[in-house]
């Protein structure tokens, strides 16, 4: 039987999106999913994982993506970065009452004069002046892009909570979330537990956020995004698997990084696009483990869990979340997933 969108929907209250950051990172609850459910605090992780285990991290940076400025009509624009190309141009979305042609200028953030050199798809492409480098740019005049689901403009608190600790390669427009739990004490103590730590790079692009429109989800179109395998990742997985131990990806971002990159069945390491779309019956080459945030209804993400643990215990899970109230989404709380046998 086909998959449809209405296979992935469940009910939310609206009151357990969560709109702000704990007071420290692991202070998030921890929902162990196995045969049975734990709840337990993220701080508990150490006690899940065994030594030689592996962990792989994102270690994408979110860039300050949005800016607000005006056409050379006087109109009101809002640009949200899609990713850099290059120095000084960027694939963006743009949000204005009318759609800005090639040629127009856009005058960003009172400091920024961007020439809209045309279209690619659904985005637009930008030239920035050439004066200073994107990123830099951006740091400087941007905005950090929360998403769309907090109601609220970002605060100087989210300048290092929408950062994961070990952030250093920037280029997303969204944070990889279920970094966000860990802090240095806990990857110290990881480290001390024999644990053993890994990285990828993938750039999170604005299309995360926009939702399933098939209802067949066998004409789903993945949107695409950048990613870096290192060799050095590629070795520490191979090893990790000759020892007989788990490789646990932090978050659906690492994840879809290692599967995209091991679609021959061999992981290779190098940089990539990844449009993979991973759906329930998906053959899993490297993940034994994941570590998660709670996902968006008829969300591409919830499909990709439910594929690694099973329809049946993704639905029992977040019931019992909803049931005891955990927090959702990007400020919310976490799940320790593992791979299902079947």
């Amino acid at each position: 039987m086909a998959l449809t969108l209405d296979d992935f929907d469940y009910l939310l209250p609206p009151e357990l999106i969560a709109q702000a950051p704990l007071e420290r990172r692991t202070d998030s609850r921890l929902l162990q999913v196995a045969t049975t459910l734990g709840d337990l605090h993220f701080s508990d992780l150490p006690s899940l994982l065994a030594p030689g285990d592996l962990l792989v991290f994102n270690d994408t940076r979110v860039l300050h993506a949005r800016l607000f400025g005006t056409k050379d009509t006087g109109g009101q624009v809002e640009v949200m970065i899609e990713r850099p190309l290059g120095a000084h141009e960027a694939l963006a979305q743009i949000r204005a009452s009318k759609s800005p042609k090639p040629g127009t200028r856009l005058h960003l953030e009172g400091a920024l004069e961007v020439e809209v050199l045309g279209r690619a798809g659904e985005f637009f492409h930008l030239r920035f002046p050439a004066t200073e480098d994107l990123v830099e740019l951006l740091e400087r005049h941007g905005r950090l892009p929360l998403p769309p689901y907090i109601e609220r403009a970002a605060g100087n608190a989210d300048e290092s909570r929408y950062q994961t600790v070990y952030a250093r390669n920037p280029g997303s427009v969204a944070a990889p979330t279920a970094g966000l739990h860990f802090d240095e004490p806990l990857l110290a103590r990881l480290a001390e537990h024999g644990v053993n730590s890994a990285y990828v790079t993938l750039n999170v692009g604005a299309g995360t956020f926009q939702p399933v429109r098939a209802h067949d989800l066998s004409e789903h179109k993945m949107h695409t995004e950048a990613y870096v395998i290192p060799e050095a990742t590629v070795d520490a997985i191979a090893a990790t698997k000759v020892a007989g131990k788990r490789v646990v990806c932090v978050g659906t971002t690492s994840m879809r990084a290692l599967e995209s990159a091991a679609r021959s069945g061999t992981l290779q390491a190098g940089q990539a696009e990844s449009d993979l779309f991973i759906l329930p019956g998906y053959e899993f080459h490297v993940a034994d483990a994941l570590i998660t945030n709670f996902h968006l209804p008829k969300s591409t993400l919830l499909m990709l869990v439910s594929a690694l643990a099973g329809m049946d215990t993704i639905r029992r899970a977040y019931a019992h979340a909803i049931e005891q109230r955990y927090r959702f989404f990007s400020y919310g709380d976490a799940m320790f997933l593992t791979r299902n046998s079947q």
